[in-house]
């Protein structure tokens, strides 16, 4: 029997609505959320990715500003930018668009954002936060995907969540959110040994590597929910590809998201749900 197909697009129509409700209650109290993202350099998925989180911004009434940089700026110049930001009253969520360019220092970078407007989730004080369980910001490609597992009604608590990959953008904060949904969770990495046979253990598996089809239908539980974190552009292949090969995966899933329309617009939509966040925040502060 074929997967169930969980809808990235459905669920972020569910976070946007929700959205549209907040940011009029903001309104009403003379606030409007505010977004800037800054783009450095003119990488293609980056201008793309940036164009996308415009739109998403503009659907449910936030600002949105995108500040351009070119490639050969100084660090100097992206962290003097980054500190105006941090003092605009204005701007309630700062987005550093990634990659840098390479003579660049992206920690460094990021450390520089205040911690109430990381609305990407990446500051050390935002990851220390969601570790010891009082987090307000946290990656919002996370989010989605627990959006999208939650989505499908599946209990999660109890259940063995199997998440492959480490990143702090992904992994790692993926598996601290399923950790507080009480599932059990095992973290898989290039060096784990005998990597198929623990990813067929999971009730749930979090796809989140950018290797293109890696996981396959025999790698996976019967019944499993599969969320596809990944994307890759495989020469010859339309769009993007997801780390998990959908159509034998499908076969053998109980659940399964697809590339593209999965993860990607519900991790837009938790990003604008960051933003919107920050400013309900920043009333109480």
């Amino acid at each position: 029997m074929a997967a169930e197909i969980i809808s990235g697009k459905a669920v972020a129509g569910v976070i946007k609505d929700d959205l549209r409700r907040r940011v009029a209650a903001l309104s009403d109290r003379g606030v409007t959320p505010g977004l800037a993202a800054i783009l450095v350099g003119e990488h293609p998925s980056s201008v793309v990715y940036v164009g996308l989180k415009e739109r998403d911004c503009a659907s449910v009434g936030v600002r949105s500003m995108v500040l351009r940089m070119p490639e050969s700026c100084s660090q100097a110049e992206l962290i003097s930018l980054i500190r105006e930001l941090n003092g605009n009253p204005e701007v309630h969520g700062i987005l550093l668009q990634h990659p840098l360019p390479a003579d660049l220092d992206e920690d460094a970078a990021v450390r520089a954002i205040k911690p109430e407007k990381d609305i990407d989730g990446v500051t050390p004080a935002s990851f220390g936060a969601l570790v010891v369980g009082r987090a307000n910001m946290v990656s919002p490609t996370a989010l989605g995907a627990m959006a999208l597992l939650k989505s499908t009604g599946v209990p999660i608590a109890g259940k063995h969540a199997v998440v492959l990959g480490r990143s702090s953008i992904l992994g790692k904060p993926a598996a601290w959110l399923l950790l507080q949904e009480n599932a059990t969770v095992t973290i898989c990495h290039s060096r784990t040994v005998d990597l198929p046979s623990i990813i067929r253990q999971g009730d749930i598996l979090f796809a989140a590597i950018n290797r293109a089809e890696f996981v396959r239908g025999e790698h996976i539980k019967p019944g499993a929910v599969v969320i596809d974190c990944g994307y890759e552009r495989v020469p010859g292949r339309k769009g993007d590809v997801g780390a998990v090969e959908f159509e034998s995966a499908s076969k053998i899933a109980g659940w399964i998201s697809p590339v593209p329309g999965g993860v990607g617009p519900a991790g837009r939509a938790m990003l604008v749900a960051n933003c919107v966040r920050a400013a309900e925040i920043s009333l109480s502060a």
